[in-house]
């Protein structure tokens, strides 16, 4: 038996075949293989929520997995580089989300991370701030944004900030110059949710960006304790607030979308 595996291996591993555990796994056929050739799919991985759109069907997004919240917006199921992506669309300050309803994380702590490339950001009217990331909860006004941003024409640019509205903290989104946002390139979007201090974290590109990180005390919005709700629906996607905005309508593609009870991290 030890002779017949030792030729049976090396023919095995030339036909591109691992033996793992108890079954076999084609070696190169990585279901988490991302846009660009970064690993992060969902085979194999124990998360809250997954989504890489490998086994949707190109066209208008339709799956049981998760729902869809738009508004002067579309979700569709494209081919980009090799890989199936998911394209956002808006017109003005439309909205197009993946719904994730019925979210549970253990002690309401858990880990986001998002490939995303973004067509263009608002460059007017002044101040336009737009979300990409929101979370909320039962029993509580606070709306949540851990991946968002805002134009600040004082710097003729946008920059990624953390953001709320909806509760005593009002509305706010902790922009940071340190975190400029880049047009036309996917990026690896990272966050952190942490109820025991109320602290949400953000890392770009696994680069970790504290001065992004906002709790209780530090935050951008009334001097008033933030709290995060217990989080059981989280959207994915775009939102932009402001009426009339330049240019007229928006386009981001997602991809390797996860959820998890530790951080997932960007190269996996």
């Amino acid at each position: 038996m030890v002779r017949l595996t030792r030729r049976i291996l090396p023919l095995l591993l030339a036909a591109g075949v691992v033996l793992s555990g108890g079954g076999a796994v084609l070696a190169g056929d990585d279901p988490g293989r991302g846009v660009g050739g970064h690993a992060g799919g969902c085979g194999g991985r124990a998360l809250l929520f997954c989504e890489d759109f490998e086994r949707l069907p190109t066209g208008g997004a339709a799956t049981l997995a998760w729902g869809i919240d738009t508004r002067a917006g579309t979700l569709t199921v494209e081919r980009q580089r090799g890989d199936k992506v998911l394209h956002v669309h808006t017109e003005g300050n439309g909205r197009a989300f993946l719904r994730v309803d019925d979210f549970a994380a253990p002690g309401n702590h858990f880990y986001g991370r998002m490939r995303v490339k973004v067509d263009a950001f608002p460059t007017a009217p002044d101040w336009a701030h737009f979300t990409l990331v929101e979370a909320t909860g039962p029993g509580s006004a606070e709306i949540v944004r851990p991946i968002g941003g805002q134009w600040a024409p004082p710097l003729g640019g946008s920059y990624w900030g953390v953001g709320a509205d909806g509760g005593p903290t009002g509305d706010w989104t902790n922009w940071r110059e340190s975190a400029p946002t880049v047009e036309d390139r996917w990026q690896c979007l990272e966050w952190e949710w942490d109820a025991r201090e109320n602290r949400i974290a953000v890392w770009i590109d696994g680069v970790p960006q504290p001065d992004l990180t906002v709790s209780t005390t530090e935050h951008g919005g009334n001097p008033v304790d933030f709290v995060l709700p217990r989080a059981d629906t989280i959207k994915i996607g775009w939102q932009l607030y402001q009426s009339g905005p330049t240019p007229d309508h928006f386009d981001l593609w997602l991809d390797d979308l996860a959820l998890g009870r530790h951080r997932v991290g960007c190269g996996r």
